[in-house]
């Protein structure tokens, strides 16, 4: 099967994710042949026979371009994880960091490999859909009873009653097997929206929330999770899609997530009032999502 082939399949554990991603960047320095770096971020092309392609901007703090250094943060990575199926909370700075960088390269090489490789309207349908497979592969692998719950609104027109279909991403939850269904959110769960970035996207985390919870008549704890918020602008810089006065108002005037995680995080949510609301993906795996799914 080629590479472009894979990048497109879905994804059903972390070792599949780990093979695809070491033959990306075994495959990237064969095809870049420009690069230039804007702000700690790395802006690369190919440009071979008269075919040029820009690929998407990486953060070269985060990436891990070298397969070798993969696979050793991924063997830290399997460790981290192990301790998380037993519960233990005894992690180092170092594990954090570990977390970031290998969950965002795994995530930002398949991006790249769908630039380099795959049609740009399918690309970007297929990246969304790693992205979703990811997380839930490694919640799953850290024994996290999760689903994807579609709840049915009912609303009467002159046809008679339809339904509004409200898709959740993910439901996490602390029992053995999600109590969540088609008509309740379980307020023990934990409602997970992934979103590989927020542009044009963030509106519907905050409006789902306010829906749910005028609906079901009880509290919904949701989370977001964005991969970055970062997009190229021409060949050589880079532009910013963290609409943050927006998060703020929808924060303070519509109604608070319990949480928003990136594993890129934007710069502005490094300062206040961005920084109480906003955290490192790891965060939300090694500490926070304990609290929230706690009984």
């Amino acid at each position: 099967m080629s590479l472009a082939e894979e990048l497109q399949l879905p994804k059903k554990s972390l070792k599949e994710f780990k093979v695809v991603t070491t033959q990306i960047l075994n495959y990237i320095p064969n095809v870049i042949n420009e690069e230039k770096i804007y702000n700690n971020y790395v802006l690369c092309s190919s440009n071979i026979a008269g075919t040029r392609k820009q690929i998407r901007p990486f953060n070269k703090e985060l990436f891990i371009r070298n397969s070798d250094d993969f696979s050793e943060s991924f063997n830290q990575l399997a460790n981290i994880t192990d301790k998380l199926k037993k519960r233990k909370t005894n992690f180092t700075k170092d594990d954090f960091i570990i977390i970031d960088k290998t969950i965002y390269t795994i995530q930002q090489a398949f991006g790249i490999g769908l630039d380099l490789l795959v049609e740009s309207n399918s690309a970007k349908k297929h990246v969304g859909n790693r992205f979703e497979e990811l997380i839930k592969v490694l919640l799953s692998s850290i024994n996290i009873s999760l689903k994807k719950i579609i709840i049915n609104i009912p609303y009467e027109t002159e046809e008679g009653e339809k339904f509004y279909k409200c898709e959740t991403d993910i439901v996490v939850s602390p029992f053995n097997k999600v109590k969540s269904s088609s008509k309740n959110i379980d307020e023990e769960e934990l409602i997970i929206s992934l979103k590989t970035t927020t542009k044009d996207r963030m509106p519907k985390i905050f409006i789902d929330k306010i829906l749910l919870e005028n609906f079901l008549n009880h509290p919904i704890r949701v989370v977001g999770i964005s991969q970055n918020d970062i997009q190229r602008k021409g060949d050589d810089k880079i532009s910013y899609t963290f609409v943050s006065n927006l998060f703020m108002v929808y924060t303070k005037f519509l109604i608070e997530l319990e949480g928003y995680y990136y594993l890129d995080k934007p710069s502005r949510a490094f300062e206040k009032p961005f920084n109480q609301y906003i955290d490192t993906f790891s965060n939300f795996l090694l500490k926070d999502i304990w609290e929230l799914i706690r009984t």
